[in-house]
């Protein structure tokens, strides 16, 4: 029997922890969407088989003291705690082949560093009303999609396709492979917006507010591009950005 915790915090997220080695184990074979898996520190061998699917199926996980466990499940939790996802996971690749199958230009939104669950959830809103046709969030350094993010997307992401990837760098070469142009906001750029044809396939690439878009993944954009702005201050929130940028994809698209 799987073992199921709901606290005050739970409800309010939506979010459905799933407590106990057997009751994990059961819940990734059966093939649920698992947000993440914590580990209570120092005590991976009792959760070995735990740890061997999470690596297997590229679930993400961390290590977390017992106490936090504790609030996260009342019973026994065994050092180990599922939250179970509010919403599914597509594949990339998936998304890219019927997107043009349709005689459709892709529009991808990737985020890079995001961790705000109310910068996500709009981004996701926006994106849809845009007519993006996925969200790419990176396992690692990206918020979980629990009840604020998706309260705040007002049902975007439970319609929105939402790809999960394990090497964002691997994916944006995928998709500059697959035809797409990989726009990058960068504050620093010299590319104005509207100066790009967004009627070409496009895979838009934003980054958190702290860091911005990683080395790495900037060196991957076929064009870095900003906004023109006035003020004093330099740079937009990044929900404000996805959506200029992508109403901008929309004029030159539909109107």
């Amino acid at each position: 029997m799987l073992s199921f915790a709901k606290n005050k915090k739970a409800s309010t997220t939506l979010s459905s922890f799933i407590f106990g080695c057997k009751a994990v184990v059961e819940t990734i074979r059966a093939g649920r969407t698992i947000e993440k898996v914590f580990f209570q520190k120092n005590k991976i061998r009792s959760s070995k088989e735990v740890y061997n699917l999470v690596c297997k199926y590229e679930i993400p996980f961390s290590y977390v003291p017992i106490q936090k466990l504790d609030r996260m499940a009342r019973g026994n939790h065994q050092g180990v705690v599922a939250v179970l996802s509010p919403v599914g996971f597509t594949p990339l690749d998936q998304v890219v082949q019927a997107t043009f199958e349709k005689g459709k230009a892709p529009l991808i939104v990737v985020l890079d560093g995001v961790t705000d669950v109310h910068n996500i959830g709009a981004i996701a809103r926006t994106a849809l009303c845009m007519g993006a046709d996925a969200l790419v969030l990176p396992t690692k350094g990206s918020a979980m999609l629990a009840g604020a993010a998706m309260k705040t997307s007002a049902g975007a992401l439970a319609t929105l396709a939402i790809c999960r990837v394990t090497d964002l760098g691997k994916a944006l070469r995928y998709l500059q492979e697959s035809g797409l142009n990989i726009l990058a906001c960068d504050a620093q750029a010299k590319k104005v917006l509207h100066t790009v044809d967004c009627k070409l396939p496009i895979a838009l690439i934003l980054g958190g507010e702290e860091v911005g878009i990683g080395r790495k993944h900037l060196s991957e954009a076929t064009h870095h591009i900003c906004i023109p702005m006035q003020g004093p201050i330099a740079s937009f929130n990044v929900s404000v950005a996805a959506g200029i940028i992508l109403y901008e994809v929309f004029r030159q698209r539909f109107l």
